[in-house]
């Protein structure tokens, strides 16, 4: 992980993509709390912000914090760069850090794919098994849900079964968990807002 306050190249990019009117801040469930004005100029901010950043500089995003990862995920699913889907798998998977989670899991759900679904599941596999750890597993499994009722799969359904992974995991937990039906809603909405960017995105793309 690279450290920003060592490296100036990560600092630039910091300064250009992801603290501009507190971005980091607002992509998630804040953005819903915006108003009509207020919400109009971030999409366009957030469509040209994924429009200027090169690939490779968001590679380096992605080798920073969270705020760094939650904001370069964002802009991946906006952009719809798929390439950045293994890499993106890996991070989930490998819980480094708080808040990133449920950017990762926009971009795959923008994604939309079996191979997203399996990352998903592989993260569900490990996770589910350690109910000691509370990172993102509804989430996760929220978002399995909305991919399968895109793809027509059935995913989720071996987590989800009665006294299997996700009841066992509950089980032990000391607090409640979010639904993860709550979190496919959530997830489904986070969604079109990336949709309502993208259309900004894509007039950018073809100089419109």
């Amino acid at each position: 992980m690279r450290d920003i306050r060592s490296d100036p190249e990560l600092q630039d990019l910091v300064r250009r993509f992801v603290t501009p009117d507190r971005r980091y801040l607002r992509l998630g469930g804040s953005v819903f709390r915006l108003s009509p004005v207020e919400r109009s100029a971030f999409v366009r901010d957030l469509a040209q912000a994924a429009y200027d950043i090169a690939p490779a500089e968001l590679g380096v995003l992605f080798e920073g914090g969270w705020r760094e990862r939650k904001t370069a995920a964002w802009m991946v699913a906006v952009a719809h760069r798929s390439e950045f889907r293994e890499l993106i798998g890996r991070l989930l998977l490998a819980s480094e850090g708080p808040y990133a989670g449920a950017a990762y899991c926009v971009a795959l759900a923008k994604f939309g794919t079996a191979a997203d679904a399996e990352l998903l599941s592989a993260y569900l596999d490990h996770y589910l098994s350690r109910p000691d750890l509370d990172y993102d597993q509804a989430i996760v499994l929220g978002t399995l849900l909305y991919l399968d009722e895109m793809l027509g799969s059935e995913c989720a359904a071996r987590f989800l079964a009665p006294g299997g992974p996700w009841d066992r995991w509950l089980e032990v937990r000391a607090v409640a968990a979010l639904d993860p039906h709550y979190c496919q809603q959530a997830v489904q909405q986070l969604c079109a807002f990336v949709d309502e960017t993208a259309e900004v995105f894509a007039s950018l793309d073809s100089g419109s």
